[in-house]
């Protein structure tokens, strides 16, 4: 798929999603809401310019990476764009992580410049000396005047609010995200200029259908790409308007911003739809809901609809493919099922020799499609190993059935081997989702005394449902019922909560060591 508008010598992306909404007449309309406040794209366009002014004056130059931790409020369209529009590359931290992972972060990426909201920055000042290439912080919202710091009013002051964007091609490195990190040290994944619109010509055009009326909310961050997209290029790409909202997404949270802001389009990850439907709320204005960062079982989706009459749009995407690329669609929604490749995306399954597989076998998905990242930042051998050519391994297991579907069984290092016979630890949670008891799971290997590998469960139960040996009884009993006997879990656990990324995957790495660590003193 060749986008046309990519014909041209130079493109800037910033010149796309926002100048471009002023030449076409959307000076008035609202781009940004937050809270109680907004912002035009007139407004955003200036502020833009201000701050891409600021980091030329102040001596930034193409390509120089401006690391951005930041909650999503209004400050953050304005840096990522401003430094894309100066010729920078912005790169989307994770708010969620330790003062380690920031120094790793910035002394990897080089980045010269690092924007951080104040009520962050004590994350920073613990390793401030550590940082080799870091040569100036500014501090957004809160109190900006933080010795050894500048605040971003003192940064944008006197700057001119208009700029010419910089003279960037297609493939000119745009901005950075950092992969999750679940197999080794995070991965810088560089993204091309071009990226952001290819997601918005296939996905956002062709499965989502965007409008420029629609109010956009996402309750996944934007440091993460689902949230990159769904917060920021999607809504940009129209004219449409964003909701902001910088807390943590709570059920109580989410409701509350739903009910400020009315929003038409709901971004969400499954385990925020579970939680959702445990607590009180309403979801009024909403049009349409989508879940992506892990696969959505089918009774959230059966209980979602049967509460609010709203489908649940479930697909799948990474960071280093810049947003989804399979995903059901409104007409042809499949409940269990990821959904059909997003047009202008190519798939194919295959063996672990990378033979390409019939139909109905399960193997590992590749994806082809031009919003794959150029490489990772010096991860010359990873990226080697995850970028073939054309394809990027998912490293995902699917099956594909013989309408196109793609079924998710889980990750290549999540499998199950329970007497010989694979067993997706995907389709056990699915089944127990659907016991009344549970609120959520995660399914990992156990070894029996004879250390072999059984399934074994840890289980959040639902407020009205209290721990005891006749409830796991009763749930492994409805497992068997539902699924081949030996895929039931042989050992339940009853957790208060399961260990989260900061993009709500569970971490299953973390319960898997503790299995293991479990049979050594065993």
């Amino acid at each position: 798929m060749k986008l046309n508008v990519l014909q041209s010598e130079y493109f800037n992306a910033a010149d796309y999603f926002v100048d471009r909404n002023i030449r076409e007449g959307r000076k008035d309309k609202v781009a940004v809401l937050c809270e109680d406040r907004q912002m035009t794209y007139g407004r955003l366009e200036k502020e833009v310019n201000r701050f891409g002014n600021s980091l030329l004056s102040s001596g930034i130059r193409l390509e120089d990476r401006v690391a951005m931790l930041m909650l999503d409020t209004e400050f953050y369209p304005v840096v990522f764009f401003g430094s894309i529009k100066a010729g920078a590359v912005p790169i989307c931290l994770n708010t969620l992580m330790r003062s380690k992972d920031y120094s790793y972060f910035l002394n990897d990426s080089r980045a010269r410049v690092l924007v951080v909201d104040e009520a962050l920055y004590p994350n920073i000042e613990e390793i401030k000396t550590e940082l080799k290439f870091l040569e100036r912080i500014i501090i957004v919202n809160g109190d900006q005047n933080v010795t050894g710091t500048t605040g971003y009013d003192a940064f944008v002051c006197d700057q001119p609010d208009s700029l010419d964007p910089a003279q960037t091609c297609p493939d000119d490195a745009c901005f950075w995200l950092y992969s999750s990190g679940s197999t080794g040290k995070p991965k810088g994944t560089v993204h091309l200029q071009h990226d952001m619109l290819f997601s918005v010509e296939t996905y956002g055009k062709q499965v989502l259908k965007v409008k420029e009326d629609d109010i956009c909310f996402s309750a996944a961050k934007l440091f993460f790409a689902y949230g990159l997209g769904n917060g920021l290029y999607f809504p940009f790409s129209v004219g449409a308007t964003t909701v902001l909202m910088p807390e943590r997404p709570t059920p109580e949270s989410v409701y509350r911003t739903i009910a400020l802001h009315q929003p038409s389009l709901f971004f969400g990850v499954p385990t925020l739809y579970g939680a959702m439907l445990a607590e009180e709320g309403k979801v009024n204005g909403v049009r349409l809901c989508i879940s992506a960062g892990e696969a959505l079982p089918a009774d959230i989706f059966y209980r979602w609809k049967d509460r609010f009459n709203l489908d649940i749009l479930d697909g799948i995407g990474s960071t280093e493919i810049v947003h989804i690329y399979i995903s059901n669609r409104v007409d042809e929604i499949r409940p269990g099922s990821t959904g059909q490749l997003v047009p202008g995306y190519e798939g194919k399954v295959v063996d672990d020799d990378f033979n390409e597989l019939p139909q109905g076998e399960v193997g590992t998905v590749l994806i082809k499609g031009d919003s794959t990242a150029a490489y990772y930042w010096n991860k010359h051998d990873k990226t080697k190993e995850a970028m073939m050519g054309e394809w990027f391994n998912t490293d995902d297991k699917f099956f594909v059935d013989e309408e196109g579907f793609y079924y998710y069984v889980g990750r290549s290092n999540d499998m199950l081997k329970v007497g010989g016979i694979w067993v997706s630890p995907i389709e056990v949670e699915a089944c127990l989702i659907g016991h009344p008891s549970v609120l959520e799971c995660a399914v990992v290997p156990g070894r029996d005394e004879e250390n072999l590998v059984k399934p074994c469960a840890y289980i959040v139960l639902n407020k009205d449902f209290s721990p005891s040996d006749e409830l796991e009884k009763e749930i492994k009993t409805y497992v068997k019922k539902e699924l081949a006997h030996y895929k039931y879990p042989r050992w339940i656990y009853f957790v208060e909560d399961l260990p989260k990324t900061p993009t709500g995957k569970i971490k299953r790495f973390e319960l898997k060591d503790l299995e293991e660590q479990k049979m050594l003193s065993a």
